[in-house]
């Protein structure tokens, strides 16, 4: 087996009971390129190209992929493209974030959270998604403490629907809440921002998962010049004990297979 893959560091998110790669495949790209932040356009890739990239995924060891209903057509997209193949991935999906007509908009209701879980599973056309994150607009603790959105993704996991669930926040004091009342965090982590290593920090302690978006801060952190920066940015993270794996959203095959290289030798020398 190749160096250049993470078959055998895969490692379990906090206790959820879920294992995962290291890197995971975001799937913004697949779905929606209006209202996105990245430093160059891209083009949404076609049903075969998409294929190609999943197929790649999974065999660099990939088995993390991460979706939302926020993320335009990319749930629909999924379900057909993972058919066939759903045992092979743990699948992270969010909670109230809608995109619609090129606007978001935010329910964090009970009634729209079962709605959109419900929805989410016959889009990606299976019977539980492993873990759901609630995608929030900033106002982390306002959402986990008034809304009753925590309460509803409980009785999912009680159900049956979902394996587990916490928040894809932007505060520390949101991302300790979500903590010690769910199952993981997503946070952000990269180079330039480090203001939530707090929360690994609880979830190292406490034994709960940790997901981080933004790891090569939205592809910016590549036009950096000098030493590779991406190696940079993974040396920062997987250094981290709390951390179970970055989401990395590329449709570049290219990139994706120089960003799993990189992060086995990073992981790898750590490990030494």
């Amino acid at each position: 087996m190749s160096l250049a893959t993470l078959h055998d560091l895969h490692r379990p998110l906090g206790s959820t009971g879920l294992t995962v790669s290291p890197l995971g495949l975001g799937t913004v790209k697949l779905g929606r390129d209006q209202g996105v932040k990245y430093p160059t356009g891209f083009r949404i890739p076609d049903d075969a190209e998409a294929r190609q990239l999943l197929a790649l995924a999974r065999e660099l060891g990939i088995n993390l992929i991460d979706t939302a209903p926020a993320y335009g057509v990319s749930e629909e997209r999924l379900g057909p493209l993972l058919r066939g193949h759903r045992d092979a991935w743990t699948i992270v999906s969010k909670v109230g974030e809608e995109f619609e007509n090129g606007q978001s908009r935010f329910d964090f209701s009970p009634a729209h959270t079962r709605f959109s879980v419900e929805r989410s599973l016959r889009r990606l056309e299976t019977d539980c998604i492993d873990l759901v994150l609630v995608h929030s607009d900033g106002n982390d603790l306002a959402i986990l403490r008034d809304s009753g959105v925590y309460p509803t993704l409980a009785e999912l996991k009680r159900e049956g629907k979902i394996r587990a669930f916490g928040l894809s926040g932007k505060t520390v004091e949101g991302g300790l809440l979500a903590l010690a009342e769910g199952d993981c965090a997503m946070i952000t982590l990269n180079l330039d921002d480090q203001h939530e290593l707090p929360v690994a920090d609880y979830a190292a302690a406490h034994g709960k998962g940790i997901l981080v978006k933004k790891a090569l801060a939205s592809g910016h952190v590549c036009l950096a010049r000098g030493i590779d920066p991406v190696r940079a940015s993974f040396e920062l993270l997987f250094r981290h004990p709390g951390v179970g794996s970055a989401i990395v959203g590329t449709i570049n095959p290219q990139h994706l297979s120089h960003n799993v290289s990189a992060a086995a030798a990073v992981i790898r020398q750590q490990r030494q």
